[in-house]
């Protein structure tokens, strides 16, 4: 259980001081103010902390510093990890407490939470795209071009750097690489499924509307695996809708020009292979930079500003969601990399990776955002890594 302490400062006044009648109304209306704050402080609801979980909040003076950390029990405790994605779509964005409550009930309860991988910011069509890897309840939904978070088949967490190798092969010996649910290039080819949205907001280039071929495996897309589809229709048009038993591969017009005719009828053969093999991975989410991998941490080099970070890390009896509030002077300065390495080696991690930062920083705890988001509010981002509780079990511990 985590203990919460309550502090209340006292107004005094020296012995033998008068006190001049503007004194005494000052007095009476700071005596005032703090009985209206004592009342407001005792009425706010803790955030709930479930056995298992610590919650730390460290104020260091010297920057100053704001540091939240949970740590996650990996000692036979009931949690499992998985990845939240706003609307459950790739593209669109949306705070994290607001994808912590679309979550499904039959997962389990989410406990604490943070934000996820860097993602396109700026608005229009793409707006929301995780830059890397995700794999979602099983789903590979975004592609890996680098740093990267996953839980292996045996539920241990793994970083490393993970690189895509997916390829299409249909007739007259045509192999194309792809990209998986992420804008397109006009000299590229980018596989789209229903998790991407409603169409595949292309302007140009070949599609080809993919459904089942034969008795093979289809949706959802899983990391390793390889999939045929029948090219059901080709269109020239752009921006195909996608339904929830198709996929559409988009071909650059530049791309396309490289290619024979395919017809409607021929067969395609889809191979999700990575490097390192992610087959079985029901959980992944990319971030960067690596701060330490086994307890090796690499050379920084300048310019290294200081910004509002989100990190995970791990050691063999926890797992700890940091975050380091930034952007406010008086609060908090945020910490440059070197420094966030010195933190997660201070808090015993061997391993730890950066995650998205700045306004993105949040760390939800219990039904509560717990650290300061330098934006003054929760920012909309595009995914968050979830701590689920799988069973409880007994009386629910609560923070007092």
């Amino acid at each position: 259980m985590v203990q919460f302490h309550r502090s209340r400062e006292y107004l005094s006044c020296p012995m033998g001081r008068t006190i001049s009648a503007n004194g005494h109304r000052l007095i009476l209306l700071l005596f005032l103010i703090s009985i209206i704050s004592v009342q407001a402080i005792a009425a706010a609801p803790w955030a709930h902390v479930a056995p298992g979980l610590e919650y730390v909040h460290q104020r260091i003076g010297d920057a100053p510093w704001s540091i939240h950390v949970v740590k996650v029990s990996r000692q036979g405790a009931p949690f499992q990890l998985t990845t939240t994605l706003a609307h459950d779509h790739i593209y669109g964005l949306a705070p994290m407490s607001e994808q912590i409550e679309g979550l499904p009930a039959a997962q389990g309860v989410p406990v604490a939470a943070v934000n996820g991988d860097f993602f396109h910011i700026r608005s229009g069509p793409y707006q929301g795209d995780p830059l890397g890897l995700q794999i979602r309840q099983g789903e590979l939904v975004s592609a890996p071009r680098g740093a990267s978070f996953w839980v292996d088949q045996k539920g241990h967490p793994r970083i490393g750097q993970v690189q895509a190798k997916f390829r299409a092969k249909g007739p007259e010996s045509v192999s194309i690489a792809f990209g998986l649910n992420e804008r397109r290039a006009d000299d590229a080819a980018v596989l789209y499924t229903p998790a991407v949205g409603e169409s595949t907001r292309t302007t140009s280039g070949i599609e080809w509307i993919l459904e089942r071929g034969g008795d093979t495996p289809w949706l959802p897309l899983r990391p390793g695996e390889s999939y045929e589809g029948k090219i059901a229709a080709v269109r020239h048009e752009g921006s195909t809708p996608l339904t929830p038993e198709t996929m559409v591969l988009s071909i650059g017009p530049t791309l396309a020009q490289e290619l024979p005719p395919i017809a409607p009828g021929a067969v395609v053969s889809l191979c999700l292979e990575t490097s390192p093999d992610l087959t079985g991975v029901t959980t992944a989410l990319a971030g960067g930079p690596i701060l330490l991998e086994n307890g090796v941490a690499p050379q920084w080099k300048p310019p290294l500003p200081r910004h509002p970070r989100t990190v995970l890390g791990w050691n063999a009896e926890w797992l700890f969601l940091v975050v380091v509030d930034g952007r406010q002077k008086q609060l908090s300065v945020g910490m440059n990399y070197p420094e966030l390495t010195a933190l997660m080696k201070r808090l015993g991690c061997t391993d730890a990776m950066n995650l998205d930062g700045g306004g993105s920083s949040t760390l939800w705890l219990g039904g509560q955002v717990m650290n300061s988001p330098s934006d003054g509010r929760e920012r909309q981002v595009a995914n968050g890594l979830i701590v689920l509780a799988t069973d409880l079990g007994g009386d629910d511990a609560t923070s007092q």
